[in-house]
């Protein structure tokens, strides 16, 4: 099956000169979806982790389809105020702008290997923040995984300590 051919690309989206990866397309279709999640799983397979961890909001989506297919628990970064619990908090710069994520406190153990998923990898940003918010809590990230990597945004040099898994390079 080819991935690829399942995304949506929308010129111009949100701005000029943005063509922005719509999963949707994926997502909306059973066996792609499944496909993806078997892909991931197969790329990591040989990886010792414990838990996953996805960012808010599409990191859940595919964090979530891996733990439960890998039979690991799931841990979210969230926004601000969206965790009940006590929690840790960093803010990270984004290309305009910043950013603060959220993790509870007693979600990572100390020791504990940790794989980040997402849905993209661009400039990097959101999975250095997630990353340094486990380590932060003890957890050792052991790799990163992403449905899309998109080239030349700068991420996989923001993700230089961290093995990166991806399944598609756009």
């Amino acid at each position: 099956m080819n991935l690829e051919e399942k995304l949506r690309k929308i010129p111009d989206f949100p701005e000029a000169g943005i063509t922005f990866i719509d999963i949707t397309t994926v997502l909306k279709d059973p066996d792609a979806f499944e496909e993806v999640i078997r892909q991931m799983l197969e790329q990591v397979k040989d990886l010792d982790f414990d838990i996953i961890v996805g960012s808010e909001s599409r990191g859940f989506i595919f964090g979530a389809a891996l733990a439960f297919a890998a039979h690991k628990g799931f841990v979210p970064v969230r926004k601000p105020n969206k965790l009940p619990a006590e929690t840790l908090s960093i803010d990270y710069d984004l290309e305009y702008g910043s950013n603060t994520l959220e993790i509870h406190r007693d979600a990572i153990k100390p020791g504990q290997k940790v794989l980040l998923v997402d849905d993209l990898l661009a400039t990097g940003g959101t999975a250095n923040a997630s990353c340094k918010l486990v380590e932060e809590l003890g957890g050792e990230i052991v790799g990163t995984s992403f449905f899309i990597e998109l080239s030349g945004l700068g991420g996989r040099e923001a993700l230089k300590d961290y093995e990166i898994y991806r399944l598609l390079e756009i």
